[in-house]
């Protein structure tokens, strides 16, 4: 198995090998269970995590990183905090990073200037880049996950989802799998320097993915297709401040613009598979919408 692996054992009660943060998230949850399954020693960081960690206090990031050789770095979308991060990680004796970047970094506009995300994605690639470490990144698509567990939930509880997408399609691509190939980053050699992009085995609409959401349940769900002005001002009714429903509107642009429905190959080339479904996802997950 994996060298960082075997070296961690012998001391598996007292010595946390690898650093998880975001650990209690979408996909850092699923990395936490895929390494502990592997008999792997962990600490998962977050505020409410096993291990105190905020983003926006530095006095927490020594102890998250104290005897760390791994780091699944999940970013604070917005803030420009990765790269002193990555610093100080190198400083600490870290060995490996992987980090999880977004999809179009790459792709002149996709993001829009009002989107922040794209600027800690931007920053965040060019510090792992620049670290002198081993370090994988991976672009994820839509995160199926959205739907169960994520910012379409409540949505999809109610019965409507009201969103700017137009008839555009995504390839959702499942958490397991990006969790799958961030376990391997981590513990395997031969993923050091690789960018990998994931997504799902097909692109669905959004109104196709509501679909089988409702089959499956036996819901009532429909999508309900906005201008970004409108699907603006209905949040900002709802409470939300103008700047993050903005933001919101300019993440799900891309896909009204065509740009997210391709098909990646990043799980094929870290795996050696394919991808899963999104209705293999949707049938997994059915019981957190009949809750």
């Amino acid at each position: 198995m994996a060298r960082l692996i075997r070296s961690g054992l012998a001391g598996l009660m007292t010595t946390h090998r690898f650093l998880v943060t975001g650990g209690t998230g979408k996909s850092g949850s699923h990395v936490v269970s895929r390494l502990r399954a592997q008999g792997a020693p962990v600490r998962v960081a977050s505020r409410t995590g096993e291990s105190a960690f905020d983003w926006h206090d530095r006095a927490t990031w020594d102890t998250a990183l104290d005897g760390v050789k791994a780091v699944y770095l999940v970013p604070l979308d917005g803030h420009l905090l990765t790269r002193p991060f990555v610093e100080r990680a190198v400083k600490l004796g870290v060995e490996r990073l992987v980090l999880l970047s977004g999809r179009g970094v790459d792709v002149p506009g996709y993001s829009g200037e009002a989107n922040s995300a794209g600027a800690t994605h931007v920053d965040g690639e060019s510090a792992v880049r620049a670290s002198g470490i081993d370090w994988t990144i991976l672009r994820p698509a839509w995160f199926a996950q959205n739907f169960s567990e994520g910012i379409f939930r409540d949505a999809v509880l109610a019965g409507e989802l009201r969103l700017p997408a137009g008839n555009g399609a995504a390839s959702f691509v499942d958490a397991v799998d990006i969790a799958a190939v961030a376990v391997a980053a981590l513990t395997e050699d031969g993923h050091q320097g690789e960018t990998y992009e994931l997504s799902g085995p097909r692109a669905l609409t959004i109104a196709e993915a509501v679909a089988e959401i409702a089959e499956a349940t036996g819901r009532s769900v429909r999508y309900v297709p906005l201008s970004p002005g409108r699907f603006v001002s209905e949040l900002t009714e709802q409470g939300w401040p103008v700047v993050e429903a903005e933001d919101y509107a300019e993440a799900v642009s891309p896909i009204r613009r065509g740009m997210d429905a391709h098909l990646s190959d990043g799980v094929w080339r870290a795996l050696g598979r394919q991808p899963r479904d999104f209705t293999d996802f949707v049938r997994a997950a059915a019981r957190t919408w009949r809750d």
